[in-house]
């Protein structure tokens, strides 16, 4: 049998740094999901409560009445009735709400995510403040 030469020996894989450092980048995604996840559910529970406040209701207090009902049972708290712009249309009402929600991420550093929710077909596009 040939000895091998040192130039044919090839190790495949991944270094330990080059392991550390996609580990680090992997725990940071995973971080950042963990902290934006539970905004986008409430978003969605947002949408969900003023379409069926704009269907059920005759007038605007009782959609904002009808939106804070559903507000306490779905724990949404970035949003109350009295932050709704409500419009009447010749169909019914048209309800729309704008916030943005500030994840503190490290130390300084924070994302802002704006949310923008309409039950007509143009959502608002003036900016929260």
């Amino acid at each position: 049998m040939k000895p091998r030469k040192a130039t044919q020996c090839k190790q495949h894989g991944l270094s330990l740094i080059g392991f550390i450092f996609f580990a680090g980048i992997a725990a940071l995604v995973v971080v950042l999901g963990m902290k934006v996840v539970p905004t986008v559910i409430e978003y969605s529970a947002i949408k969900k409560a003023i379409a069926n406040a704009a269907v059920s209701a005759s007038s605007v207090r009782d959609i904002q009445t009808s939106f804070d009902r559903q507000a306490t049972a779905g724990y949404i708290e970035s949003v109350s009735g009295k932050d709704l712009e409500i419009t009447k249309t010749e169909s019914g009402f048209e309800v729309s709400v704008a916030y943005e929600k500030r994840i503190e991420l490290l130390g300084p550093t924070s994302l802002l995510i704006n949310y923008v929710a309409s039950t007509g077909a143009n959502p608002i596009r003036k900016s929260v403040q």
